[in-house]
């Protein structure tokens, strides 16, 4: 398991329980990934909860996960001497670190006759299934969302009922490991409830851009780690959004784009844009990062995301929009901010996003959308319940002047990116 830990509708999971052997479920703690987070990394704690609640599960069928801690290949190295293994199954991962790791991965189980089996799962469409005419990559998203929709239909879209077959597993009495004696630390974060109902999807269209209302699926985080079924989220939404079934298409689509165009990590999607002249004054960039700019909606959203771990996608948009366009700081400086804080924290549509907001993404806003957050703020936040829960002390004199002003700021935006793109 990786990004697919749960025990109902779980691709490798469903076709391995039913294969000829007794299934063992194997997670790794990969120190490849977690050497460079913090020891006390929130994300690492909810997994390392879900994971505890998954095992409790399995005690119920006289099984257990195996938790390893270390590099894969030294991981499975250790397995194969301590099991007779036949085969190993495993859902996809499309991130340029994990499909390295895979490929090295199945090569060294391939020299020891273990057979390789790995499935499409944290998405509807892999990578390779929706492409142009041509066999090459779509760069825009209407065009790659016609041909998704035109590809699959609502039969189309599997279900792969795993928990039904739980009694195939392997005996196991594997003690499971605390945080501590990985050399991690606990903390008391727990993951977040998601908002996923009915009412949320049919009214998604009219309520997902206030900030104030509770408008969302807040299933970032579930889907991020696959505590929660793809397939199952869009077979119940199908009908009842077409605007929220799009957003979930959009997660595909950044997860192809970083598929097929891995230089997007660290370059920009559009060569061009990297020739723009960034300012990145890093007091400025500390008081983004704090949400101390004296803008109210700025503010309001960094605060969020430094408290919660969240932050509502409208601001998302917001926030990015003020880092690169009026302060001209370099959006890989702000993506590696999001990376760092976010719960739900993914690489394709963090990338995605910020190279949206800086213009230089595919599909990306034009660079001369440059959002204002005063009327942002008007026509999102109007009573300002948002602002006022993040920034309560935004009617008295302890809250900061504005750090520029945004026309002149917007202006010199116009201009530094006219002229790096020429």
């Amino acid at each position: 398991m990786r990004r697919d830990i749960r025990l109902h509708d779980n691709h490798a999971l469903y076709k391995a329980l039913n294969a000829e052997l007794p299934v063992l479920i194997l997670f790794i703690f990969d120190t490849d990934i977690l050497d460079e987070l913090p020891d006390d990394d929130a994300r690492l704690n909810i997994i390392h909860q879900e994971l505890k609640k998954l095992n409790r599960k399995l005690k119920r069928h006289n099984s257990a996960v195996l938790v390893r801690h270390g590099k894969p290949d030294d991981v499975f190295d250790a397995i194969l001497n301590e099991f007779d293994v036949n085969a190993v199954y495993f859902n996809e991962d499309y991130e340029p670190y994990a499909v390295q790791r895979d490929q090295t991965v199945k090569r060294r189980l391939g020299k020891q006759n273990v057979q390789c089996y790995s499935f499409t799962d944290q998405v509807v469409a892999s990578p390779d299934s929706i492409l142009k005419d041509d066999g090459t990559a779509y760069r825009v998203f209407t065009p790659y969302m016609k041909a998704w929709r035109k590809h699959f239909k609502l039969q189309d879209i599997p279900d792969y009922p795993s928990e039904k077959y739980l009694e195939n597993l392997a005996k196991s009495d594997a003690a499971f490991p605390d945080l501590e004696s990985m050399g991690y630390t606990t903390q008391p974060v727990k993951l977040p409830d998601h908002n996923w109902t009915e009412k949320t999807v049919q009214q998604y269209e009219d309520t997902r851009d206030i900030p104030a209302e509770n408008g969302t699926s807040r299933l970032s985080v579930h889907l991020r780690f696959g505590f929660v079924s793809i397939r199952r989220i869009y077979r119940k939404s199908w009908n009842l959004s077409d605007v929220f079934v799009n957003e979930l298409i959009w997660r595909e689509f950044y997860m192809m784009i970083l598929y097929h165009f891995p230089d997007v990590v660290d370059k920009a999607f559009k060569p061009a844009y990297d020739n723009i002249r960034w300012r990145n004054n890093e007091a400025e960039f500390k008081r983004w990062c704090s949400g101390e700019t004296g803008f109210p909606i700025v503010d309001a959203g960094m605060r969020q995301l430094n408290e919660t771990g969240y932050m509502h996608n409208r601001l998302r948009m917001i926030t990015a929009s003020f880092l690169v366009k009026d302060l001209l700081i370099d959006w890989r400086w702000g993506e590696a901010y999001f990376a760092k804080k976010l719960l739900d924290y993914d690489l394709a549509a963090n990338n995605g996003g910020w190279q949206w907001a800086a213009g230089s993404g595919c599909d990306a806003a034009p660079y001369f959308r440059i959002f204002n957050p005063y009327s942002q703020q008007k026509k999102f936040d109007p009573d300002m319940a948002y602002i006022r829960r993040w920034v309560p002390e935004i009617d008295s004199a302890d809250y900061p002047e504005p750090m520029l002003d945004h026309k002149a700021a917007r202006i010199r935006a116009l201009d530094v990116y006219k002229e790096g793109l020429g």
